[in-house]
């Protein structure tokens, strides 16, 4: 009887602990900014390199956002880590303030090492920010 009774114990904080486990880990699914550059009208392209450790930089998805003008963005090149470079053609126009649309990772997860854009600021903006967006 007694011994029935230890079970039941051990099943319940057995329980607890796995419940509480999965919740921190519902918790880390966010976007961050894993890079950001200042771009110019007169340049046609941009490097952004990934920020912080290598497991910072092990994500699920990647975007990329605008701020300060509408850049019409040709050509990204996300460039992972022991992966093949994904290529996305003709991106389209990126408002001030907006943001493509998530490219899943190659795998389940991936390290982003760097983003290259191709662009052009539109209007008569000379700067403007990209971001580099993952989501783990």
């Amino acid at each position: 009887m007694i011994k029935l009774g230890y079970l039941v114990a051990s099943l319940g904080v057995a329980s607890v602990v796995l419940v509480g486990t999965v919740g921190r880990a519902r918790a880390a699914d966010e976007w961050f900014v894993l890079g950001e550059q200042t771009i110019k009208s007169a340049d046609p392209s941009v490097e952004i390199k990934s920020e912080g450790s290598r497991w910072q930089k092990d994500i699920k998805q990647a975007r990329i956002s605008a701020e300060g003008a509408d850049v019409e963005i040709t050509k990204v090149v996300l460039h992972w880590d022991n992966r093949p470079d994904d290529t996305i053609a003709n991106v389209g126009v990126l408002k001030s303030g907006g943001q493509t649309a998530p490219n899943d990772a190659p795998g389940l997860k991936a390290r982003l090492t760097s983003v290259t854009v191709q662009y052009k600021i539109l209007g008569d903006a000379p700067t403007a920010k990209l971001k580099v967006w993952g989501f783990d």
